[in-house]
């Protein structure tokens, strides 16, 4: 079977920094990497589309340009490109039915941390059927690693740590797409994993004036072992994975968000359900996607 992870590309920054942590993925999988642009055709060719080339011919140089510069930088890794005239969020959603991973670039939010989900990657991220990978402009093999000094490169150290991934956990859902997911993701990169479980308080522990105490050490204690007992048969599979348990009161997406400060990769769930304004991501993870610092991975799962 050919397995491989499609990185869509454009020409916007974000696109290649999209590629090339596609690229550093496939290399951890053993996988090929297809970079994939669709395009359409306008009456009018768009705006960044020198006057001395048609819409094809722009979309193929765009795609080659990405193309060596990935091939550069990861000599030892096979990229096919692939161009097709059609609309991006549905070739990327075809794609996705046969790739293992997507990958796609997405804008920060005013120059500060956090993502600006376009249409395209909105329609992606909701719709798609494997997980999809979202990654800022910018973003490179070195905010991967935690630093070193001197400023030399992940590249020339291989061995210099991988930062935390972090999985958010549902204990009274828990998925086994989701957490396994994130336990191949630090097996791969030989990353600690953080798994962040929040609860909020139940109504009968507020008092007479609507304010409530700090949780109970009896409610802790049993989210505590909700998350060890969810995670236990994992830990048995994946021995080599070194998992630190954060069980707070509090907002998942505002705790997740926060853990995403200084870590390679936040992974989150999207049920596969519809409703009748269509598919949604849910709105834990729709704000990790807008607020989180790192790379984002939605797994898709029943």
């Amino acid at each position: 079977m050919d397995r491989y992870v499609v990185a869509g590309i454009d020409a916007s920054p974000e696109s290649r920094a999209a590629a090339h942590w596609a690229a550093r993925e496939a290399l951890r999988r053993g996988m090929r990497l297809r970079l994939l642009h669709a395009w359409q055709l306008h009456p009018r060719p768009a705006a960044n589309v020198p006057m001395d080339m048609t819409e094809r011919g722009w979309a193929r140089q765009m795609l080659k340009e990405a193309s060596d510069s990935v091939r550069a930088a990861h000599p030892g890794l096979e990229v096919v490109e692939q161009q097709v005239q059609a609309s991006p969020a549905a070739a990327l959603l075809e794609a996705g039915e046969r790739a293992e991973l997507l990958v796609l670039g997405s804008r920060g939010l005013s120059g500060v941390a956090g993502f600006l989900l376009g249409s395209v990657s909105a329609r992606v991220v909701a719709r798609s059927p494997r997980p999809v990978v979202l990654v800022r402009a910018g973003e490179s093999v070195t905010d991967e690693h935690f630093p070193v000094p001197g400023g030399v490169s992940p590249d020339e150290i291989p061995e210099i740590p991988y930062r935390d991934v972090v999985l958010g956990l549902d204990t009274s859902q828990p998925c086994d797409e989701l957490i396994e997911f994130a336990f191949e993701t630090a097996r791969r990169c030989c990353a600690a994993l953080r798994v962040i479980h929040t609860f909020t308080v139940p109504p009968g522990y507020a008092t007479a004036d609507r304010v409530a105490p700090p949780p109970g050490p009896e409610l802790l204690a049993e989210h505590e072992h909700a998350v060890v007992a969810t995670l236990r048969p994992w830990c048995e599979k994946f021995p080599e994975v070194a998992v630190t348990k954060t069980v707070v009161e509090g907002r998942a997406a505002t705790e997740l968000t926060r853990a995403a400060s200084g870590s390679a990769l936040v992974v989150v769930g999207r049920r596969i359900r519809d409703s009748r304004l269509g598919p949604r991501t849910g709105p834990v993870t729709h704000a990790v996607l807008h607020h989180a610092g790192c790379p984002v991975a939605v797994v898709p799962h029943v």
